[in-house]
């Protein structure tokens, strides 16, 4: 009987030392849950001193340092890449051929990408995603992942995008990382079950945050902002619907004003 308690004993002991910090099985891709707190931060020198468990930066300008860092203070950390628009100041812009590249979509050195070409796209994609893997990231937030619903230069459907969107999905899953489903509230029915949380931009301010219901309701985060509502219109709605909400301004750097 001593003997089996020590044994019984041992395997507990391994089991714990073998746990992921948050309790996840070994192997197991994270999945934030409704209401987690997060910071979003873009641009500016890296502010690692905002206590919340979940930071959002940007893949590219971030090193595995850093990520490494963040982990060490018990913090998920999301890359943000932009998988739907081409952006020229990024080190891999030559490799997109101009054949892919459509209209301008609002911001400097930005124009959107033609989803069909997955020919050209999957591979340049999975570099990106291969990128967020080695420096560590636990996930991934795609952006620019609504082009059928804007003047892109290319004609997209709504087809179009669900295939571009779920190889996304399935790129970043393949290297263990969760993703999230950025905007895109039209598709959500359909994508819910391929993303592991969502981001959402000025829900708030058009009246669309009942619309990512599903998430929450698939005990999915939802991570949110708005930039030009105050938080006393929207906090309280964001409480009630669960959403992980704050203000920021639209460079995205350090200020938040969270819910």
């Amino acid at each position: 009987m001593r003997r089996t308690a020590v044994v019984a004993a041992l395997i507990l002991l391994l089991a714990a030392c073998t746990a992921t910090p948050d309790d996840e099985p070994a192997g197991e891709r994270w999945r934030p849950r409704p209401g987690v707190a997060w910071q979003w931060q873009l641009s500016g020198r890296l502010d690692t001193s905002v206590d919340v468990p979940v930071y959002d930066i940007d893949g590219f300008d971030h090193s595995k340092a850093a990520v490494t860092g963040l982990h060490r203070a018990d913090r998920k950390v999301i890359c943000y890449l932009s998988t739907g628009a081409w952006e020229d100041f990024r080190p891999d812009a030559e490799k997109f051929p101009r054949s892919v590249l459509g209209r301008g979509n609002g911001w400097k050195g930005e124009r959107w990408l033609d989803i069909r070409r997955t020919d050209v796209l999957e591979p340049l994609m999975a570099a990106r995603l291969d990128l967020c893997r080695e420096k560590g990231f636990d996930a991934v937030e795609p952006d620019n992942m609504d082009g059928y619903r804007n003047r892109t230069g290319f004609d997209l459907s709504a087809g179009d995008q669900l295939r571009y969107n779920r190889l996304i999905a399935r790129l970043a899953h393949d290297r263990g990382m969760a993703v999230g489903l950025k905007n895109d509230l039209d598709q959500i029915p359909d994508l819910v079950g391929d993303f592991d949380f969502a981001v959402n931009e000025q829900c708030a301010q058009y009246g669309e945050c009942a619309d990512l219901k599903p998430f929450v309701a698939a005990d999915k985060a939802v991570f949110h902002v708005e930039y030009e509502l105050p938080v006393s219109r929207f906090c309280a709605d964001s409480r009630r619907l669960r959403l992980s909400s704050m203000l920021k301004k639209y460079e995205l750097g350090v200020w938040r004003r969270a819910c």
